[in-house]
């Protein structure tokens, strides 16, 4: 596979991306517009663009690459999803109509009125931390490959690679913000659902399969079990575990997440916003049943043509690139770029959204339009692009995947203390948290959390965590701030 050709069609890609912010940012490019787009999205490209935010680079490496992993995985991944559609309504149902009725720009600014200032910047501190961790880990994933299959090939250092990434992504974000997003990441979903489904159609017609037999060939497989119901205990695969992971680990990371719910405080009104959820729920349980799929596929297509490989994510661009021809080798990497970018480019307009509402307190004071607060906000978006490059420096230069796993992992970790958070400020709200106190609370759940990760089998009977360790850190954090609250003074007219 030239890395010419597959140069060239990325540039092109990405060319695509700036006219269409050219045109998106022509008329306004200030700060309402960067931030919810004006509140005039339409809730029809903000369900189908989400699909892309929603699916990274990783899940579409990942998830086909763990149907046929030593682990036994199999499809086990899709109880999670439907824990993930559970978690979806419920955000649609609770936490849509709360940030509405308060008209946020930042979700954290309901901590604020809920709880108080430490709480306050203590949320949105842990969002910011925990999505540059994130965005970079999944993006320094993808550029590991774009490097592999197209820059080593011009000697360009990985430094360098990544410098190109990010600046793309600012061109074209930086103006137009949110309203941008909207449209670029709708682009981007339809390349990423059709690279989906034409990858399938490409493997098919290698194994000489039609629809009906590649069906088949998949549930006869040894990779089609989805449902698994033995040894609650010490079986991480269990349902319990992963619906219960997949629905609390959804609302924290989507329904308590700047970057996810800023689209939806984009939509018109309530109505469109619950729309626009419903309609991403339903198709986003589809598309992962697809991704399992070529999974499945992947792995059979593996065994026919004695393909091996060192790791489970390398399977499918192995494959892609190397095995099916010059169409599905691009359409292959503009599915995974499309990824990518789709979850960066939100990351960056959500980051510098957070920091310039809960931070500098934008619209609190001055004109938040005003020529002073848009250069600002410029600076700050450079700032956000800057620490995300140097964060995927930080990883390549520890080169051990265990150690950048891990890395991710704790990130991940601190989403649990939001979880707490929001659960106190909507169902305790009799009791006043000791707002200073909330910092060390929510950094001492994560850390308790990852303890008992490691040490589970031993310290609980040989109980195995999994995704809804989220309950436990949520938990956690709900206690300390029980523990520490006082009764609110009610003062009587």
């Amino acid at each position: 596979m030239s890395p010419l050709i597959l140069l060239s069609f990325i540039i092109g890609y990405f060319l695509v991306l700036i006219v269409i912010s050219f045109i998106t940012s022509r008329k306004s490019s200030d700060n309402d517009t960067f931030f919810v787009a004006n509140r005039n999205s339409k809730w029809y490209l903000v369900a189908f663009g989400m699909i892309g935010t929603a699916l990274s680079g990783v899940t579409f490496i990942s998830v086909p690459g763990k149907v046929g992993a030593a682990t036994g995985d199999q499809f086990a991944y899709f109880q999670f999803v439907l824990g993930n559609a559970a978690g979806f309504i419920i955000i649609a149902l609770v936490l849509l109509p709360l940030y509405y009725r308060l008209k946020l720009t930042s979700i954290y600014g309901y901590i604020e009125q809920a709880l108080g200032k430490w709480s306050y910047k203590t949320a949105a501190g842990i969002f910011l931390i925990s999505r540059v961790i994130g965005s970079a880990f999944r993006l320094y994933l993808v550029v590991i490959v774009l490097q592999k299959f197209i820059f080593d090939s011009y000697h360009v250092p990985f430094g360098v690679t990544v410098l190109i990434c990010l600046s793309l992504i600012w061109l074209y974000t930086y103006k137009g913000g949110l309203k941008t997003i909207i449209i670029t990441d709708s682009l981007q979903t339809l390349f990423l659902v059709s690279s989906v489904f034409l990858s399938i159609y490409f493997i098919c017609r290698s194994l000489n399969y039609n629809v009906f037999e590649a069906a088949d060939a998949i549930k006869n497989s040894s990779y089609s079990k989805i449902f698994f119901w033995t040894d609650f205990i010490g079986n991480k695969f269990h349902f319990g575990k992963q619906f219960l992971g997949g629905l609390f680990i959804t609302i924290a990371v989507v329904g308590l997440d700047q970057d996810l719910m800023q689209k939806n405080l984009s939509c018109k009104n309530i109505g469109e916003a619950q729309k626009n959820m419903f309609s991403f729920t339903t198709v986003f349980v589809i598309i992962n049943i697809f991704f399992l799929s070529v999974g499945a596929l992947l792995y059979i297509y593996a065994q026919h043509n004695g393909i091996t490989v060192a790791k489970t994510d390398y399977l499918y661009p192995t494959i892609a690139l190397n095995y099916l021809g010059l169409l599905p080798a691009i359409v292959f990497m503009l599915g995974l770029t499309a990824a990518t970018f789709a979850t960066t480019d939100s990351a960056l307009t959500a980051l510098t959204t957070s920091f310039c509402v809960d931070f500098l307190n934008f619209g609190k004071s001055q004109n938040i339009n005003s020529k002073k607060m848009v250069s600002a906000r410029h600076m700050v978006h450079i700032a956000f692009s800057g620490l995300m490059f140097l964060t995927i420096i930080i990883f390549n230069q520890i080169n051990n995947d265990a150690i950048v796993t891990a890395i991710f992992k704790v990130a991940s970790y601190t989403y649990g203390p939001l979880l707490g958070l929001y659960s106190f400020g909507l169902f305790v709200s009799k009791r006043q948290v000791a707002d200073k106190l909330v910092p060390f609370i929510c950094l001492i759940s994560p850390a308790v959390c990852y303890y008992l990760s490691a040490n589970s089998k031993t310290l609980l009977g040989g109980y195995v965590f999994d995704n809804e360790l989220i309950i436990v850190n949520g938990l956690i954090t709900f206690v300390g701030l029980c523990v520490t609250s006082k009764k609110k003074f009610m003062a009587h007219s």
